[in-house]
């Protein structure tokens, strides 16, 4: 017997999405009466390549880039679109499964489809094959955060089963400076265990991106430090130490950009400057000191709740 052909998440989504919840609902068209000079303004403008031409909402033809490259060699800038446009028109039906879409891009190989609502056959939308990807990754999208909040429910136990006046979870993880092969290791060991901990998912990665930032900047400018992550029932407190050449101005290092990174560095793909400024966007409280030929000493709070 045959082996059935395994359907991946992807496509069991073509079948169950339509096309109305991928496509794009701000529709740039252009009128019967107006002229090719016109259109050339609506694409330049827009930067698109095509547009609907619509009366009174209802579509009644289709004018592109081709049509005006055409017309220019023609010597026909003034004619009007209707004597341009074709008439011969795919549309879509906003209440199609995604799948039709994906068929008949396949089969005509257009840039976009117009949409339009069954029954009054008026213009909705339009999607290009962009809009189906962003459509089918918003999707996925969900579907991970969905199960992300599943699997928080089945293990916030952490805490909820310590009995104390007072409990505190400390790790440390020691960082070695210029070591890039295993840069970014702290960060994704305290994300595996603020997960397997059942801290939400939102928390975990505000915390993993603020303890990557400040790995990275030990890793980057300094021959070594530690990073130390103090976990209680209400709040994380992390505090990234070095003992490097120090921060000469805290307030110039917060400004996003700003980096002192040598060229070395900046080849590699580090050293962008923003390492201080998300750090601060991830933290509900950030404090630095830092002393020049002594090192810095970085401490944030992120709230649990």
């Amino acid at each position: 017997m045959a082996q059935k052909e395994k359907i991946s998440v992807i496509r069991e989504l073509t079948y169950n999405l339509k096309v109305g919840e991928v496509m794009n609902r701000k529709v740039i068209t252009i009128g019967p009466d107006n002229l090719i000079i016109d259109l050339r303004n609506i694409l330049r403008d827009n930067r698109i390549s095509g547009t609907p031409v619509v009366e009174k909402d209802k579509l009644i033809g289709i004018i592109s880039i081709e049509d005006l490259i055409k017309s220019l060699a023609d010597c026909e800038m003034d004619a009007t679109i209707s004597e341009k446009m074709s008439q011969k028109i795919e549309v879509l039906y906003k209440d199609e499964p995604l799948i039709h879409a994906i068929n008949k891009f396949d089969k005509f190989g257009y840039g976009r489809f117009p949409v339009i609502e069954r029954g009054n056959e008026k213009l909705v939308g339009i999607i290009t094959k962009q809009d189906i990807v962003h459509g089918l990754l918003r999707r996925l999208e969900d579907m991970y955060q969905e199960k992300e909040i599943h699997r928080w429910y089945e293990s916030r136990i952490l805490f909820e089963d310590i009995i104390a006046d007072r409990v505190s979870i400390v790790l440390e993880y020691e960082i070695i400076g210029d070591d890039f092969e295993h840069a970014g290791e702290a960060a994704s060991s305290l994300k595996k265990t603020l997960t397997h901990f059942g801290i939400h998912p939102h928390t975990v990665r505000r915390v993993a991106i603020a303890i990557y930032e400040a790995e990275m900047n030990i890793v980057i400018f300094t021959k070594g430090g530690k990073i130390i992550a103090n976990i209680q029932p209400a709040q994380i407190e992390i505090e990234a130490i070095d003992s490097g050449p120090g921060i000469p101005d805290i307030e110039q290092a917060m400004q996003p950009g700003f980096s002192t990174a040598p060229e070395r560095i900046r080849e590699l793909g580090f050293g962008a400057g923003m390492g201080l400024p998300n750090i601060k966007k991830c933290a509900d409280i950030m404090n630095i000191k830092s002393e020049i030929g002594k090192g810095t000493e970085l401490k944030i709070i992120i709230n649990l709740n």
